[in-house]
């Protein structure tokens, strides 16, 4: 399969997930999320309705979805649906790019499950909910799922890093753990170069490239961390 085909069933999920989450899309909204032109949006609408997607085409409007339609099996209850769009507005105000994206593109994917009349309440609650912090919502930094990724799997990870003074240093760091702090987000990893555990703060990483080396677990807890570094 090549890169096209697979951007394109790529595109066409997310449109539909954009169908099952708002009660009605625009083409030139779509063609705006995807970069595409809004001739290729219609010619993926016209694929997910030949694909059996029961969308409705509003003239002069837009595009939305039959009611009762969805795909995935799982429900949320309303409760459990608020808990998590309160969490999503918690997410906004995190400074971290990626981190954000990938909480947004989840949130929009669970809305996609909610029943017709929650899925409206969701959109409400979402409008309505406001937290003062970050309210420019500026993000100075873009490498959190990178990291949270090589933490997980062990991976190694080049880093470009600037410290205070402003100097640039080339580090291949053993993530361990992560903090969030009122002002970012900070990693504590085992830095080759210093032979030693530092704190990095992820505004300060330049640049971060996953390694395909992976590195022996580091056979403590966060806790145990704290006790034996503080």
């Amino acid at each position: 399969m090549d890169n096209n085909t697979t951007n394109r069933l790529s595109r066409l999920t997310a449109i539909l997930i954009q169908l099952q989450t708002k009660p009605l899309v625009t083409a030139t909204g779509l063609a705006d999320k995807f970069s595409v032109s809004i001739r290729t949006i219609y010619r993926d609408i016209k694929a997910l309705e030949q694909a059996g997607v029961p969308i409705i085409t509003e003239e002069g409007k837009g595009y939305s979805l039959m009611e009762g339609y969805k795909v995935p099996p799982v429900m949320f209850t309303e409760s459990e649906a608020n808990a998590l769009i309160l969490a999503e507005q918690l997410v906004l105000n995190n400074k971290d790019a990626s981190f954000v994206k990938d909480y947004t593109d989840a949130i929009e994917k669970i809305k996609a499950v909610l029943r017709y009349t929650e899925k409206h309440k969701a959109n409400l609650l979402t409008e309505r909910t406001r937290y003062t912090q970050n309210i420019n919502r500026e993000r100075t930094s873009n490498n959190l799922s990178t990291l949270q990724f090589a933490l997980t799997n062990f991976q190694l990870v080049q880093i470009e890093y600037m410290n205070e003074e402003g100097n640039l240093s080339s580090r291949i760091i053993e993530p361990f753990a992560l903090l969030s702090t009122q002002e970012n987000w900070l990693l504590v990893a085992w830095c080759r170069l210093r032979k030693d555990f530092r704190y990095f703060r992820l505004d300060r990483i330049q640049q971060a490239k996953l390694l395909a080396e992976r590195f022996t677990p580091h056979k403590m807890t966060l806790q145990d961390f704290f006790d034996k570094y503080y």
